[in-house]
């Protein structure tokens, strides 16, 4: 099977909406912006052994590449539309080829995201995919924006990537039923895509946890000339897992772990009782976990005492 043969075979569906004028089979795709609103555009590398084991699943790979993209755009606010998909491969496997593909578009197809183009080489399984969004004008979320006493929120629960990790390479024992809870928030973790677009001018700041809580919450105090106090106590931890390890390495990797793909977001004093109000509701699951400050720095307590950590979050080059 050549280039053209496995593009068309796999990966030339039709588009999702109507926005796709054309897609994959030309030189470039030609696409319909939502009228009156800004494009946002993000990119995202995963590379076999480093951002997912060696041996996994192609149809699992496929899931969590799409997923990790789109999580860029709820961090901004952002609708899905389109993506393109660089696809570097050993060997062009049809096997391997199909699987992956279904995993990538039963992600893809949920957020009404289309493919419209891309590229296919051979050499070491490394897969790239860019994203593109759109939000109102002036609306989208930024990392720059918090502001002294806004209070900090994360979605769902942290550390869920970190205890996975752990688990696949055998380094943490649980039972079956966490095993498999483990496995999907890995491979699968959800793109907060409809509470990024809730969050919109309500959140003065925020930022997708994929690097770690302590690493991603530290860009946006950079971005935003402001620190941050967290209470350890505070952050939210999957009671599936939690009781397999101790206090202090559940906590530890809910906030160096990475891989939870949740986002963590900031909210000024007066939007918080909506924001409360949407929690109460089940509109919204997220957690206060501490506030910005005047000072430059983040600062972790618990149990009124300064928290220390061996290490700060995932760095590539680090």
């Amino acid at each position: 099977m050549d280039e053209f043969d496995l593009i068309n075979t796999y990966f030339g569906r039709a588009a999702v909406g109507s926005d796709v004028l054309l897609g994959i089979g030309d030189d470039c795709a030609v696409v319909c912006p939502p009228e009156g609103r800004q494009l946002v555009m993000s990119i995202d590398t995963m590379v076999d052994g480093v951002h997912f084991p060696k041996g996994t699943a192609a149809e699992r790979i496929g899931v969590r590449v799409m997923c990790a993209a789109l999580s860029d755009l709820a961090a901004m606010g952002a609708r899905a539309h389109w993506f393109t998909l660089a696809l570097t491969l050993p060997d062009p496997d049809p096997e391997w080829v199909a699987a992956f593909a279904d995993g990538l578009f039963s992600i893809a197809n949920r957020y009404e995201c289309s493919l419209i183009g891309g590229d296919t080489t051979r050499g070491p399984l490394c897969i790239t995919v860019q994203v593109h969004g759109s939000v109102e004008p002036g609306k989208a979320l930024r990392r720059a924006g918090a502001r002294p006493d806004d209070i900090i929120y994360v979605t769902g629960n942290l550390g869920d990537g970190a205890a996975a990790l752990a688990v696949i390479e055998k380094k943490l024992t649980v039972s079956t039923g966490v095993f498999s809870y483990l496995l999907k928030r890995f491979y699968a973790p959800t793109p907060r895509i409809l509470e990024g677009e809730m969050l919109v001018g309500t959140a003065s700041a925020a930022i997708d946890v994929s690097d770690g809580l302590y690493a991603d919450l530290g860009k946006i105090c950079e971005a935003s000339g402001v620190g941050a106090m967290v209470d350890v106590g505070r952050l939210p931890i999957s009671e599936h897992w939690r009781k397999y390890t101790s206090e202090d390495r559940a906590q530890e990797w809910a906030l160096t772990g990475g891989d939870d793909y949740q986002l963590c977001f900031t909210v000024p004093r007066e939007h918080v009782g909506k924001l409360e109000s949407w929690i109460r509701d089940g509109r919204i699951v997220a957690t206060a976990i501490g506030k910005i400050t005047h000072k430059h720095e983040l600062l972790l307590v618990k149990n009124g005492k300064p928290f220390e950590l061996e290490r700060r979050g995932y760095n590539h080059f680090g």
